[in-house]
């Protein structure tokens, strides 16, 4: 994969990390989603948020002075 098409990649999860978020607290704030649900949609987006991490782990390399 190239680092173009990793931070095309990068954005797409930051997009898909966002939408969970809003659609977590929508669920919450309506009262309209059971636990289950809810607790799924987390757990994707934590995992959403690990895939982010290595992507720009991977980009940003640490530099030790």
């Amino acid at each position: 994969m190239t680092e173009e098409e990793m931070r095309k990649r990068l954005e797409i999860l930051r997009i898909e990390h966002r939408d969970l978020d809003a659609a977590i607290d929508a669920l919450v704030a309506t009262g309209a989603g059971d636990q289950l649900q809810i607790a799924r949609l987390k757990k994707r987006k934590l995992g959403l948020k690990d895939q982010i991490s290595q992507i720009e782990d991977y980009l940003i390399p640490d530099i030790i002075a």
